[in-house]
This record gives C-alpha cells, structure tokens and sequence, in this order.
C-alpha cells in the first residue's frame, strides 16, 4: 500500500498548512463519515480526524493494489457542517 497524492490535493495541504503526515493520520484513524460508490475510476470516501483537537477532512480513493489516492484535505467549518463535522447542513 502508497499514498498517492493528486497534485490538487498537494496544492490545497499546502495552502491550509496541512501535511502528509496528518493526512496520513486521518485515513488510518478517521471515521469514515461518506462514501461515493460511483465514483470513478474508484469509489471514494470521506473521513474526519482530528488533530491537534481541530477537525481535518480527506476524501480519498482506494484502487485495485489498495493504493490510497488522496484526492483533497481541508478543515471542515461551521457554516457547512454540524457541530459534529460529520453532518453537512442543509443548503
């Protein structure tokens, strides 16, 4: 097992001060909050951790060889998520 990082992904961690490492952190320990089934070309998820007690998303993907495809990462906030990061609000 990789990580593989899309260059959209390395360019959002870098402008939100986010690192591999948390990243990394968030896939192994997170909680799996949705998934995206259709997806393509794999599905997709999207997990919340928390480091440093402030919360962290990443959406990733999952191939063939078990590779974790790192897609985005950003700190959820307020006026789209629930207390909870988990639930998004209503538009």
């Amino acid at each position: 097992m990789a990580y593989i990082y899309r260059v959209h992904a390395i360019e959002r961690m870098f402008q939100r001060n986010i690192s591999d490492k948390d990243v990394e952190m968030c896939i192994k320990y997170g909680e799996m909050i949705e998934s995206y089934e259709d997806d393509k070309p794999y599905p997709s998820f999207l997990v919340l951790h928390y480091i440093d007690a402030k919360p962290l998303h990443v959406v990733y993907a999952c191939d063939e060889n078990q590779n974790m495809i790192i897609i985005t990462a950003y700190r959820p906030n307020k006026e789209k998520w629930q207390d909870d990061f988990k639930t998004r609000k209503n538009a």
